[in-house]
């Protein structure tokens, strides 16, 4: 194991709502990845930032900017049914807006939850270098929800907030089967995702390739970020294994796959003949992958794919604006 000196830089270059032990592992393993055993890593950097037009901390924040803990999203869109209008004339809004990374699981947990209960909502897409879209909040990570100027942060605080607009007489208990599969998202399944994606080199240039050419990065950005973010995702996964005591990549997903099917106990939905929270934010993490060979991987070797296309179709076409 080489030993890696810290750059101040890489710690600040990006966050995703949820992610912040990921993005610390992020730093350990770029700069491993940029080094050899003949190489100091600020002679590699400074050699590429020279190659790119670049200086060197830009270029630093540049890759370590890629360094999301997040999947490519399928761009397949899925014909509109049963779609749910919010369910509360008490829940008014003018504009909804929804600061996100395009492939950062947290952003589409949001999305899903706005998608099914047909809420319209503009997107900004956050330069994770610069995140000057969100200059203007104390918050620094994504999902950021403003509702008509009100800021909304987290993906799961947002999701109960907008919840409980929609549904004021009703409430989820805290000791119930919906909050305890809700926390079962954020506390293991998206510990699975990143080594999956990541799993070789194939598959972290596969998801990089949609991450580059989907985000807000510039061309340089975008140049670097492909082959130097995922090489040094692939080596983060590995940690990442380590650290969740994964000893199969593709064994954990399946099992958690496996686990999220046996908990439907032969209903439609968690929720029964409807989904609720814990349906919303399953598919929500597992949309971004659904399409990478992992997901594909998941759906023939599981039996989740039966519920995975029920949800996609429940679900529907996006609520987005277009603008």
């Amino acid at each position: 194991m080489r030993r890696a000196n810290g750059l101040p830089t890489l710690g600040r270059a990006l966050s995703c709502g949820g992610a912040s032990t990921e993005q610390r592992l992020v730093q350990a393993a770029l700069i491993s990845t940029c080094s050899s055993s003949s190489s100091n890593s600020h002679i590699f950097s400074q050699k590429l930032a020279d190659l790119l037009g670049l200086s060197r901390p830009s270029l630093e924040r540049g890759v370590a900017g890629t360094m999301l803990f997040s999947v490519a999203a399928s761009s397949l869109a899925q014909d509109a049914h049963a779609k749910e209008p919010p369910r509360s004339k008490k829940f008014l809004y003018n504009e909804v807006v929804l600061y996100q990374y395009e492939a950062c699981p947290f952003c589409n947990k949001v999305k899903a939850f706005l998608d099914y209960n047909n809420i319209p909502y503009k997107i900004v897409e956050v330069n994770p270098i610069s995140k000057k879209e969100i200059k203007w909040s104390d918050y620094k990570k994504v999902p950021i929800l403003k509702v008509d100027g009100e800021q909304m942060v987290d993906s799961s605080d947002i999701i109960d907030k907008l919840f409980h607009r929609i549904n004021p007489d009703s409430s989820i208990p805290d000791d119930g089967e919906e909050k305890k599969w809700c926390q079962w998202v954020d506390n293991h399944l998206v510990h699975v995702l990143s080594p999956n994606i990541y799993r070789t080199t194939s598959e972290a240039l596969e998801s990089f390739d949609y991450i580059t050419t989907h985000g807000n990065f510039s061309f340089t950005e975008r140049l670097v970020a492909k082959y130097a973010g995922a090489a040094a995702m692939y080596f983060v996964s590995k940690k990442l294994k380590k650290k969740y005591n994964i000893t199969d990549e593709r064994a954990a997903l399946y099992e958690a796959a496996e686990t999220w099917v046996d908990a439907l106990k032969d209903r439609h939905y968690l929720g029964g003949s409807k989904p609720n929270l814990a349906d919303l934010a399953v598919f929500g993490v597992l949309r971004p992958i659904r399409y990478l060979k992992s997901g594909k991987d998941m759906v023939e070797h599981t039996r989740i794919g039966e519920w995975y296309t029920r949800m996609e179709n429940t679900v529907g076409e996006s609520a987005r604006i277009k603008e």
